[in-house]
């Protein structure tokens, strides 16, 4: 039962631009061009965690206002999964001067049904984005986790747009969209989506469900992810998968919750303190 109340979010109230470039560590132009954009879309991957603590431990996630995300992601130099990466984002980018629509998606990523897979809840978020006196789209992610885009691509179906990772091309389906990656010789799907801006009320019921429901990974399980030098490093429980462009990937199989909180801490750069006994849970959800 939601006891609490779920209440629309002003946009940009509460972030300090700044602040928030210092976070990611960009230093360059400011003017909203895809070039400001393409290199804010890398520092914020390789500065902010895609993480699940706060669900993980039992702390639901439904504030997604620029004040909320900020004070977390930000100042306290946490991390998040897609509403709160993607939502503190596009603040920042709204405040910068770009067009901002918030999109919806179902995801179908490493179900073996692909797109033919049952439909499953709105549980991602992604951005569409336009630069000032520009036509051109450009679909924006830096919330999918261990395979998210790290580029924007230009919204333009059966293109194949090369990032610094993966390639990735965006298909249709009846009325709707999908994203699919091209992992060695295969491509496979990443998520389903429909090209109509979602109210803010949307993203917190979607950020609700994922981080209470029982059967969410983020409720069941520990997931850390974010780009190293060029690389991905996926942290799934006890397991962490380093991903090299080019290269055969590395896996590492943790003993103990000590290690992964090391790994946590001085790999992903994460304060795991204040939300509780997180070594007990750890231990916990090892194998999730």
């Amino acid at each position: 039962m939601v006891t609490q109340t779920l209440q629309p979010q002003r946009r940009r109230d509460g972030l300090d631009v700044g602040a928030y470039l210092a976070r990611v560590g960009y230093r360059e132009a400011r003017d909203p061009t895809l070039a400001t954009l393409r290199g804010l879309v890398t520092a914020h991957l390789t500065r902010i965690p895609f993480e699940n603590l706060d669900p993980m431990m039992g702390s639901p996630v439904f504030d997604l206002s620029a004040a909320a995300l900020s004070a977390k992601l930000v100042q306290r130099r946490r991390g998040g999964y897609c509403f709160e990466q993607n939502s503190l984002l596009r603040y920042a980018l709204e405040a910068l001067g770009y067009a901002v629509e918030t999109l919806t998606a179902r995801v179908v990523w490493m179900n073996p049904a692909g797109l033919d897979a049952p439909p499953a809840p709105l549980t991602h978020q992604l951005l569409v984005v336009r630069m000032p006196g520009d036509a051109r789209r450009y679909l924006v992610d830096v919330g999918f986790g261990g395979q998210t885009l790290t580029a924007p691509i230009e919204f333009v179906p059966g293109v194949v747009a090369q990032t610094p990772n993966e390639p990735y091309r965006i298909g249709v389906r009846g009325d709707e969209y999908f994203l699919e990656t091209l992992i060695g010789d295969t491509w496979k799907p990443l998520y389903i989506f429909a090209d109509v801006p979602r109210p803010d009320i949307d993203l917190q019921v979607g950020s609700w469900y994922v981080s209470t429901h029982p059967d969410s990974i983020f409720v069941t399980g520990l997931s850390a992810s974010m780009i190293i030098d060029g690389a991905r490093w996926n942290l799934r429980g006890r397991h962490l998968a380093v991903h090299r462009p080019g290269e055969a990937s590395e896996r590492i199989r943790f003993e103990t919750a000590s290690q992964v909180l090391l790994t946590l801490m001085n790999t992903f750069g994460l304060d795991v303190g204040g939300i509780g006994d997180v070594h007990a849970r750890v231990t916990e959800v090892l194998d999730n």
